[in-house]
């Protein structure tokens, strides 16, 4: 028998076009056994060439990756969970409404850290920084899953200890700006890290300081809205900034949020790039809310009161109809802390 390792075609018998093809239309879930087929098919797959011919051509799945509270353990009473909350990753696809659980962090494999952000790039989760579950000391830790492989690996560390700030993907590159370094100060500071050389660059500072700040990302621009400066603690700005991928300036927009409201995994995009808060939008997701644009929907989680059950939807961008996901498991129905859209 002819090892595949030494076989021309990428599937014998089919002229390379027509197997390149039949590989982009693999479902990613399928990817970690394809990997193992011939080193060629792995080279192919794990590819920023393929990962983008996929998402030209339609083959990738839009899926809102998502930091969830686990289920916890009760007192024998079953009065109240024992322990801190430990918070895992949660993956739900609109289109075939299935819901599933990302492996844990190996070096956090009981819960991930407190307050970490999650974002994606090329097909990729990552998240960053956090509170260690332990000992609630903040963390620099960056750590990247791939999909293809599902499997987790550790990136550069953050160059700079930071907490509550703001995170996005663009154009293949993943900023952070703002929060609050180790000793609560706020930051104006920004960064960007490339996640295929794992290297970190310093970005131009932003005019201010801003912790408890969103990151959003409005086509070539990531917006950092609201926050507050040290001595303003809790009073969250009206502005914005905004960088230009191109240009790499900031840009203050005045009244580009309602002051005094925290803008944390809740700010949505309307007509001509005004923001508003889906808090505003339902009175079912008025307190702990989380939103993640999936292209024509909107997932939205939240709770119509403090301590209620947690709702899930799908709101549709064209008519802003909230419409609710059914059937959700009881290891699914958790309260969402934040999320990200990732196309796989």
């Amino acid at each position: 028998m002819v090892s595949t390792e030494l076989l021309p075609d990428l599937i014998p018998g089919l002229p390379e076009e027509t197997g390149n093809e039949c590989l982009t239309r693999f479902h990613y879930s399928t990817h970690r056994l394809a990997v193992r087929v011939c080193r060629r098919w792995q080279e192919l797959l794990q590819s920023k060439e393929f990962y983008y011919h996929r998402k030209r051509t339609g083959y990738t799945q839009k899926a809102a990756c998502l930091i969830q509270l686990l289920k916890c353990d009760s007192d024998p009473d079953g009065s109240k969970p024992v322990g801190p909350p430990r918070y895992g990753i949660t993956v739900f696809e609109p289109v075939s409404g299935t819901w599933a659980r990302v492996d844990p962090v190996p070096k956090y494999p009981d819960g991930l850290p407190l307050f970490c952000q999650i974002t994606s790039c090329e097909g990729k989760i990552l998240v960053m920084g956090g509170w260690d579950p332990t000992n609630y000391e903040a963390v620099r830790d960056v750590f990247i899953y791939e999909f293809t492989t599902q499997r987790w690996r550790q990136g550069k560390q953050m160059p700079e200890t930071r907490s509550f700030f703001a995170a996005g993907e663009l154009d293949g590159r993943i900023i952070v700006a703002g929060g609050h370094d180790e000793h609560k100060n706020a930051l104006r500071t920004a960064w960007e890290y490339d996640a295929r050389m794992d290297e970190w660059k310093e970005l131009k500072p932003m005019s201010e300081e801003r912790d408890e700040c969103q990151g959003v990302v409005i086509g070539s621009e990531f917006w950092v809205v609201s926050g507050y400066k040290t001595d303003n603690q809790g009073q969250f700005e009206g502005s914005a900034e905004v960088m230009e991928s191109e240009t790499g300036q900031w840009v203050r927009v005045e009244e580009a949020w309602k002051a005094s409201q925290c803008p944390r995994s809740c700010v949505g995009v309307g007509k001509e790039k005004k923001l508003f808060s889906w808090a505003d939008c339902d009175s079912a997701i008025r307190v702990g809310v989380c939103s993640v644009p999936l292209g024509e929907w909107t997932f939205v989680s939240g709770s119509a009161h403090q301590g209620g059950p947690t709702g899930f939807f799908l709101v549709d961008q064209q008519t802003g109809k909230f419409n609710t996901i059914d059937g959700i498991s009881q290891q699914f129905s958790g309260f969402i802390q934040s999320g990200c859209c990732v196309d796989i």
